[in-house]
């Protein structure tokens, strides 16, 4: 089987800057508007000025690689621009295209165009197809292989333009730092007009909409990927792959001006973020400090990273307009080219080297099989075809594999893969054997700790069963059975506590203080202990002496009535919400006759009065 190895180009170490082009759009004027005047004025074919808002009498001047006036052609802004960077594609290098700008300011118009004036993007790729017909004219040893993906970043969601119907696609990374898209569809072209048939329908499939200032306003960001595949055709297979970003960028928006409602305000919130973040990754590698640059904080500077600061060739065509109404648009359009083409990317030739091993094992097999004189006759028959195919294919007319310098690089070349693999093949099993090792203690020390866990479990169990039981207690205090001891720590230990049939409600206090499971309606056992019923059970106020049982209820009463917010809440069963209830009752109907009349404050039923009266008087009692 081929392997693919990289190879490095070491003759393309130097740096590209970002080129910058200024597109002056005609000046427009509506009738019932006051005209003016333009705002900015070219100087030469590289600079521009525009009038100081500061000062009306002063000017701004700005200098760039190119400026093409309201006068300049379509034409004349690609060959200035952009055609001197498509070689680059056809030797394995990137490069891309985006227009910026407000919008109004003439971006779709200079990268789409129309029939009669095509823009940017339909121009570049005739020129690419002309320059892979110009190069297969002159060096044939290579083949071409053009495709093309269209999307749209809409709303921070990347769709694609050729399948209309698919959902959000993510943007993801390989290994080489190179942005990929899965699932967006790649279609290969291989003329203009095959290019045509599909990118004019893709076109109509982009989100545009109505605005003030924009009768056909782009709502999202479109990028057209054109990718060129060549491969050369001896025996080495080099691979050479470059990709075209073509970029129109939605523009900067003033909802005050545009008059954006609803999800057009969505829209243009969106784009302006968007740009936001570009104008942040811009001032971010302008600044040359290790900050991080914020490429991943939006979906646009995430499929710009090559362009911005990365490895692709990248020109920049900045379009402003002429009018005052646009001045801070334009003001901050050209603060931000400005800033843009002091960006340094450096390219690299990305090429693959297919290294075909097939051959010499095959004649290897062939002489192995031919000493034993035991071939198969399939064997024999595929070998027959393959030879067949071999023979016809352009590839076996450039070199032959009996040609001795080619089989002793090939055989030298299997000898060094051979070799390599036979040492990572040794230290695999060397990693595996220290792993079996590693497994086995661990599995011998769960081992003992199962064996002890066992122990352990059963001595407690012994343990449990000699602990006499005791009768007439009241619910004793359990704990679970510790599997380690501390010899050096007294350990507090909780004896089951015993109800006493001479004091029973001294006893039944006791409990309470040791908090012996206390819920928050608490019943013992209605069985009696020794012949007699218990205190809590069935009848319990016919248990205690009367007189004790009267104080109890006249202490109670006497909280009721004269007490305050803090004394209620001291109450059993009384939190903050009854308490305030009683108070609000006792301003209104006034003291309490009798404690049964608690009943009548809101939320207190007979059962929980009953309740209530309980664990009052043998609270009173303890205290």
């Amino acid at each position: 089987m081929a392997q693919r190895v990289g190879i490095p180009d070491g003759s393309n170490k130097r740096t590209s800057r970002v080129r910058v082009a200024v597109r002056l759009r005609p000046y427009m004027s509506k009738p019932d508007e006051k005209d003016e005047g333009p705002c900015v004025r070219g100087l030469d074919s590289q600079n521009l000025e525009i009038v100081n808002w500061r000062n009306a009498t002063e000017s701004v001047k700005y200098h760039f690689d190119a400026y093409h006036g309201e006068q300049t052609t379509q034409r004349e802004v690609f060959i200035s621009s952009v055609k001197p960077i498509l070689p680059h594609i056809l030797n394995g290098q990137n490069a891309s295209v985006f227009a910026y700008g407000p919008t109004g300011a003439g971006k779709t118009h200079t990268m789409m165009g129309s029939s009669e004036q095509p823009g940017v993007i339909p121009r570049a790729v005739l020129e690419v197809f002309n320059l892979v017909k110009a190069k297969d004219e002159k060096d044939g040893g290579w083949d071409y292989s053009i495709s093309m993906s269209y999307l749209e970043i809409y709303n921070e969601k990347v769709l694609d333009l050729l399948s209309p119907g698919s959902q959000d696609l993510p943007i993801r990374q390989d290994k080489d730092k190179n942005i990929l898209i899965p699932g967006l569809t790649s279609t290969t072209i291989s003329s203009f007009s095959d290019f045509d048939k599909h990118f004019v329908p893709a076109s109509l499939n982009r989100t545009t909409a109505s605005t003030k200032l924009n009768q056909r306003s782009s709502r999202s960001h479109a990028i057209l990927l054109l990718k060129v595949v060549r491969t050369q055709r001896d025996l080495t297979h080099r691979q050479q792959t470059g990709k075209l970003y073509l970029v129109d960028l939605a523009g900067s928006e003033d909802n005050r001006r545009t008059g954006n409602q609803g999800i057009r305000l969505k829209e243009s919130g969106a784009i302006n973020l968007s740009l936001f973040t570009l104008s942040k990754v811009v001032d971010s590698l302008n600044s040359g400090t290790a900050v991080r640059v914020p490429y991943r904080d939006s979906k646009l500077t995430r499929l710009l990273q090559d362009s911005l600061g990365g490895s692709a060739h990248s020109v920049m065509i900045t379009n402003i307009a002429p009018e005052y109404k646009y001045y801070f648009d334009t003001f901050s359009a050209l603060n931000f080219a400005a800033k843009s083409k002091l960006i340094v990317n450096k390219p690299f030739t990305r090429e693959t080297v297919t290294v075909p091993v097939l051959p010499v094992k095959r004649a290897r097999e062939d002489n192995e099989a031919r000493g034993s004189g035991m071939e198969p006759q399939k064997k024999r028959q595929k070998e027959e075809r393959k030879t067949e195919q071999d023979a016809s294919s352009p590839s076996a007319h450039c070199h032959s594999l009996t040609d001795p310098s080619v089989m002793d690089r090939l055989i030298a070349l299997e000898t060094l893969m051979k070799n390599s693999q036979d040492k990572d093949r040794q230290g695999m099993l060397n990693d595996v054997a220290q792993y079996r090792k590693e497994i086995q203690e661990l599995k011998e020390k769960q081992n003992e700790y199962e064996s002890k866990a066992k122990l352990f479990s059963r001595l407690a169990g012994e343990k449990s069963k000699q602990e006499p039981a005791f009768k007439n207690t009241v619910a004793p205090l359990q704990r679970k059975p510790s599997t380690a001891t501390k010899p050096n720590k007294q350990q507090a230990v909780v004896q089951p506590l015993q109800v006493s049939q001479l004091q029973p409600l001294q006893q039944l206090a006791v409990v309470k203080k040791q908090s012996v499971c206390v819920k928050k309606e608490r019943k013992l056992s209605d069985q009696p202990a020794d012949g007699k019923e218990n205190i809590i059970g069935k009848g319990w106020e016919s248990q205690l002496e009367t007189s004790v049982l009267e104080q109890s209820r006249n202490q109670i009463l006497q909280v009721l009535n004269a007490g305050s917010l803090k004394d209620l809440k001291g109450l059993q069963q009384i939190g903050d919400k009854k308490a305030k209830l009683i108070l609000g009752w006792r301003e209104i109907h006034g003291h309490f006759m009798k404690l049964e009349d608690l009943v009548k404050v809101e939320g207190m039923s007979e059962k929980r009065f009953s309740t209530f009266m309980k664990a009052n008087i043998l609270s009173a009692m303890v205290k």
